[in-house]
C-alpha cells in the first residue's frame, strides 16, 4: 500500500505559496492604508472645510447686531443664533467676552474647547481648529475672533467676543468605519486569489522539476539514454536542454568506458589463452629439469630451480587471469549438488596435503549438507587456507558450523584463522580487490594477487558473504557465509 505524501514545510510549493501570500499581504495593507488615509483626509478635510465657512459667514452677519461690549444676556442669544445655523441641530457654540461667557445650550461645560485651542484664539485673528476625542466620540472644535471693520482707511479691529464651535462628527467617523470595513474585506479576495495563483505557479514549477528529479533518478540506476522534453524558450527550458546534453554527453563516455573495459577484457583473456600453450610446454620442460637437477653443477641447479618456480608462478597467474576473464564476461556456470559440506572440506585439505598444517573443528559427517558447486567451493576454502597458511603463522584452524540470519535463513558459516600479526586496518577494505598485496603487513608474497578475489566472486556467485578482519587475540580471521536453502532439488544454474 502506498504511503500518502506529506507536503514537506520547506517544500518549493510551500515556499511559493507563503511568498505570494506574503507579498499579497503586504500590497493589500500598504494600498488600503494608503487608500484609507487619503479618502479619510479628503472627508475630514471637506467636512472641515465647510464647517469653517459655515461659521464664519454666520458670525459675520450675526455679529452686526452684537452691541460692543456685550452683555451676559446678548452673548447667549448670540451663542444661540450661530447654533441654530446647522439645520441639524448638531452645533453648540460658546461666545466669550472678557469674563463673562455664553453657551447656546444652558450649562454646557463645553468639556471639548482646550487650552490650546482658547490660547491660540486669544494670540492670533485666524480661525484655529482641532480635532478632539472625548468619550469615545471625535469633535471639531473651531475657534474664532470677532471682527469689525474701522472707519475708511484704518482697517478692522478686533471686537473682543470670541465664538468657540462643537461639531460631532459621527458621519465622518462612519465614512472611516465603511473605509476600514472595506479594505479588510478586499484583503480576504485578495490573500485568496495570491494562494490559488501560488499554486497554479507552483505547479508549473513543479512539474519540470519533477521531470528533471525522475530523469536524475532514471540517470542514476544506469538508464542513460533519459532525456526530458524540451518546451517552451524559458529558464526550465534551457535546464531540460542542459540536462539532455549532459546526460548524452555521459552516455557517451560510459559508452566508451565499458568500450575499453570489454577490449581490455578480451585482451586479457586473449593473452591469457595464448600463453596456456607455451607455459604448458615450459612446465613440461621444466619438470624434466627439476627432476635432473641434482645432478647439476650447484650454480646451475639454482638457476634450474628458480626458472622451475617462476614457471608454476607465471602458470598459476595465467589460470587466475583466465578465471577472472570468466568472471567478468559472465560465462561462468555453477554446477550446484547437495554434498556434505565437512567432507568436501576434508577432501579439499588432504588433496593439497595441508592436513598436518591445519587444525580443523568441523560438525560430524552428514551432519551439515548444502547445495553448492563442489570445485568452487574447493576454490573458495584452497584459496583461504593457502592465503593463511602463506601470510599468516601456524596454527591455522578451518571451522565450519550452521548459523542463521536475523531473518531466519540457514547459512553455513566457514572460518579460516590463522595466528600471524593480522591484517592492517588500512589493508583490510582492499584484501579482495585484484592484484592488491599486503607486502608490508605479510612475511611472503607468493600469489599473483587474484586469489583473493577470485574467492569473492565464487562467493558472491553462491550467494554468499566473505569478510575479512583481525582477532582480538592477534591473527587474521576470514569468514564465508553461503545460504543453505532447503526447499528445492539440486539443479545447475547459470549466473
Amino acid at each position: 500500500m502506498r504511503r500518502p505524501r506529506v507536503p514537506q514545510l520547506s517544500g518549493l510549493r510551500v515556499r511559493l505559496v507563503v511568498a505570494f501570500a506574503l507579498v499579497t499581504a503586504l500590497t493589500a495593507a500598504a494600498t488600503g492604508a494608503l487608500t484609507f488615509r487619503e479618502a479619510r483626509t479628503g472627508v475630514l478635510q471637506q467636512s472641515q472645510d465647510t464647517v469653517i465657512t459655515l461659521l464664519r459667514t454666520q458670525v459675520s452677519r450675526l455679529a452686526q447686531d452684537l452691541g460692543v461690549p456685550p452683555g451676559e444676556a446678548e452673548l447667549r442669544r448670540f451663542a444661540a443664533d450661530v447654533a441654530r445655523t446647522d439645520p441639524s441641530g448638531s452645533w453648540r457654540v460658546l461666545a466669550t467676552y472678557g469674563e463673562l461667557s455664553a453657551t447656546s445650550a444652558p450649562d454646557d461645560p463645553f468639556e471639548e474647547l482646550t487650552p490650546d485651542v482658547r490660547k491660540a484664539v486669544d494670540s492670533s485673528l485666524a480661525t484655529v481648529f482641532q480635532r478632539v476625542n472625548s468619550h469615545g466620540h471625535t469633535s471639531l472644535v473651531v475657534g474664532m475672533s470677532v471682527i469689525f471693520a474701522g472707519p475708511v482707511g484704518e482697517g478692522s479691529y478686533a471686537s473682543g467676543v470670541k465664538v468657540f464651535l462643537t461639531v460631532p462628527q459621527k458621519t465622518e467617523r462612519a465614512y472611516v468605519d465603511a473605509l476600514v470595513t472595506a479594505v479588510e474585506r478586499a484583503t480576504v479576495p485578495a490573500l485568496v486569489l495570491a494562494v490559488l495563483l501560488a499554486l497554479l505557479a507552483a505547479r508549473g514549477v513543479l512539474r519540470p522539476v519533477r521531470a528533471l528529479r525522475r530523469a536524475t533518478r532514471s540517470i542514476a540506476e544506469g538508464r542513460l539514454d533519459t532525456r526530458l522534453a524540451v518546451n517552451g524558450s524559458d529558464e526550465l527550458a534551457d535546464l531540460s536542454h542542459t540536462f539532455n546534453e549532459t546526460a548524452a554527453a555521459l552516455e557517451e563516455s560510459v559508452a566508451e568506458l565499458r568500450g575499453m573495459e570489454a577490449r581490455a577484457r578480451r585482451f586479457a583473456a586473449d593473452v591469457s589463452h595464448e600463453l596456456r600453450t607455451p607455459l604448458a610446454a615450459m612446465s613440461a620442460v621444466t619438470d624434466v629439469l627439476d627432476d635432473g637437477a641434482a645432478r647439476l653443477d650447484p650454480n646451475t641447479a639454482t638457476a634450474v630451480r628458480l626458472i622451475s618456480e617462476e614457471t608454476v608462478k607465471l602458470a598459476r597467474l595465467v589460470d587466475d587471469l583466465m578465471e577472472i576473464s570468466r568472471f567478468d564476461a559472465g560465462a561462468v556456470v555453477l554446477h550446484l549438488d547437495e554434498i556434505d559440506l565437512a567432507e568436501s572440506l576434508r577432501h579439499t585439505l588432504v588433496a593439497r596435503a595441508w592436513t598436518d598444517l591445519v587444525d580443523c573443528d568441523l560438525p560430524p559427517l552428514h551432519s551439515l549438507r548444502g547445495r553448492v558447486d563442489p570445485r568452487r567451493l574447493d576454490v573458495i576454502v584452497a584459496n583461504l587456507v593457502g592465503n593463511a597458511l602463506r601470510h599468516g603463522a601456524r596454527p591455522v584452524e578451518l571451522r565450519l558450523y550452521e548459523g542463521e540470519e536475523p531473518g531466519g535463513e540457514r547459512l553455513a558459516v566457514i572460518e579460516v584463522l590463522d595466528s600471524g600479526s593480522g591484517i592492517p586496518d588500512s589493508v583490510l577494505p582492499h584484501v579482495f580487490e585484484r592484484f592488491y598485496k599486503s607486502d608490508a603487513a605479510r612475511t611472503r608474497t607468493e600469489g599473483s594477487g587474484l586469489g583473493l578475489a577470485i574467492t569473492a566472486e565464487n562467493v558472491r556467485m553462491h550467494g554468499g558473504t566473505v569478510h575479512a578482519a583481525n582477532r582480538p587475540e592477534g591473527g587474521a580471521l576470514f569468514t564465508v557465509r553461503l545460504p543453505l536453502p532447503n526447499d528445492e532439488l539440486p539443479q545447475e544454474s547459470q549466473w
